[in-house]
């Protein structure tokens, strides 16, 4: 059977596991749509794409019905060089609407002009060009899913002006901005957005992870639900993610003062809920072995836990050396308490504080924190690292330069810089095998045969860690590394 006839199998059976895998284009409309959408065209009338940019390469506009804008992103990212789908992969993930062509090639050691080559070259549009449709593709999902205004959509999206917001939208939608909008699903306050994934999708799994390693008071949560306090660039705000099963997405409820957060929350919700994750794909990889095969059928939609910020789990990592997960939870609390600012929010009678930024950790003693001496030496040279930018905790980086430059902190051992990669950077192949859960996993699960699931090592530790973790309860308390 020819790819193009399995695609369009594919498209017929709407299944959600195939959102954002390929596109559906419609030469008689000049419309692109998901897989999933249900619209019925004929089999001669289609053609398809991996990915949104080759169809808009190709000069189809995304479909009003579908919003192709709001799929999962595919792993398998556009462009032959190794550049082209880190810069895209970055530029899908970044969380500022501003867009520097300088600086963001600077980051792949190459110049704007020649980024810009090579982006037309494979794809057909710049990188600035991509960005740019990125901001219009969350002012359409802003226009159909919250109640804010026209104007403050366009803020909201990066456009200071309401006139060059519609100019923009038009030419791109084909459609003003009025006429997108739809009639609020809601009556509540502040905003809500539905953010798609690829079943199967443990949530409960995640949910259960996030609330042992929950920071301080920022986070609190209830059955089926996560609520978080955020502050960004000085603006404090919080929000609640919940699951719609039924619908395969989660709910996003969003409460800032300020709208231009907005996308930078939405990328960081994707991140903490590894949305863009696509199970059937690792399972390929995973199911390689009889033993880990087993493992994905009794926890199905494993995802790879993380955090909120990179900054505060690096942290965490730091302070959870050679302690339980309660203990190490405790320190960050602590930790909070003595250097936090306050949030100026307050609930169930207690005045939350903010993270500490890493300026305050570098320039703090940290004595009242009950931890060694050596832990303390660790997390003030690992937060000046991070304030001086000698260390980035960007997720785009090389791993590998990554784990030699962190290493090189004193007290920062390989099992630290391996569980920072895994889940501060999301790197999707770090397995931090000298964890005491996973070392005694590795007695069962040789080492030979984890080598030939990479890159997806990061979701077999995933799993190792949720079927062991519980035979090593009346360990813990001897633990010399801990897990999460």
């Amino acid at each position: 059977m020819k790819r193009d006839d399995i695609y369009f199998k594919a498209m017929l059976a709407r299944d959600h596991r195939f959102d954002g895998k390929f596109f559906v284009a419609v030469k008689t409309t000049g419309i692109y749509c998901r897989p999933i959408c249900p619209a019925k065209p004929k089999r001669q009338n289609v053609e398809f794409f991996h990915h949104h940019l080759e169809a808009e390469k190709a000069g189809y506009r995304p479909c009003l019905r579908c919003r192709p804008e709001c799929a999962p992103l595919s792993p398998a990212w556009v462009g032959k060089s190794a550049v082209v789908q880190r810069a895209v992969k970055m530029i899908q993930s970044q969380e500022t609407i501003e867009f520097h062509e300088d600086e963001f090639a600077a980051r792949f050691g190459v110049t704007a002009r020649h980024l810009r080559r090579l982006f037309i070259a494979e794809i057909g549009k710049t990188p600035k060009q991509i960005s740019f449709e990125n901001r219009l593709s969350l002012s359409r999902r802003l226009l159909v899913e919250s109640r804010l205004p026209v104007a403050q959509v366009a803020y909201a999206s990066g456009f200071g002006s309401v006139r060059r917001f519609n100019d923009a939208f038009k030419d791109r939608f084909k459609r003003s901005p009025s006429q997108i909008r739809r009639q609020p699903v809601s009556a509540e306050g502040g905003i809500r957005i539905s953010l798609p994934y690829r079943p199967p999708f443990n949530f409960e799994g995640l949910l259960a992870s996030y609330q042992s390693h929950r920071i301080g008071d920022l986070e609190w949560f209830s059955p089926n639900e996560m609520h978080r306090l955020v502050s960004l660039d000085g603006q404090v705000g919080t929000i609640g993610i919940s699951n719609d099963a039924k619908n395969s997405r989660l709910l996003l409820k969003i409460d800032v003062p300020d709208t231009s957060k907005v996308h930078a929350i939405v990328t960081r919700v994707r991140a903490l809920f590894d949305l863009d994750s696509d199970p059937v794909v690792i399972a390929n990889s995973l199911e390689s072995d009889e033993k880990m095969k087993a493992l994905l059928k009794k926890y199905p939609g494993t995802r790879l836990p993380s955090g909120w910020d990179p900054f505060e789990i690096a942290v965490g990592t730091i302070l959870g050396q050679l302690v339980s997960v309660e203990r190490g939870r405790g320190l960050v609390a602590d930790l909070i308490e003595m250097l936090g600012e306050d949030s100026g929010v307050e609930r169930e009678g207690r005045r939350i504080k903010l993270f500490p930024t890493p300026e305050a950790i570098a320039r703090s003693e940290l004595l009242g924190l009950k931890t060694t001496g050596l832990r303390k030496k660790t997390l003030r040279a690992f937060a000046r690292a991070i304030a001086d930018k000698k260390l980035s905790l960007e997720s785009a980086q090389d791993v590998d330069v990554f784990i030699k430059t962190v290493l090189e902190i004193p007290g920062v051992g390989p099992w630290t810089a391996s569980y920072m990669a895994l889940k501060a950077l999301r790197n999707t192949d770090a397995f931090p095998e000298t964890d005491l859960v996973l070392a005694r996993a590795l007695e069962f699960h040789p080492k030979d045969t984890l080598e030939q699931m990479r890159p997806w090592r990061g979701y077999a530790a995933a799993l190792l860690w949720r079927e062991y973790a519980k035979t090593l309860t009346s360990v813990r308390k001897k633990t010399k590394r801990s897990s999460p």
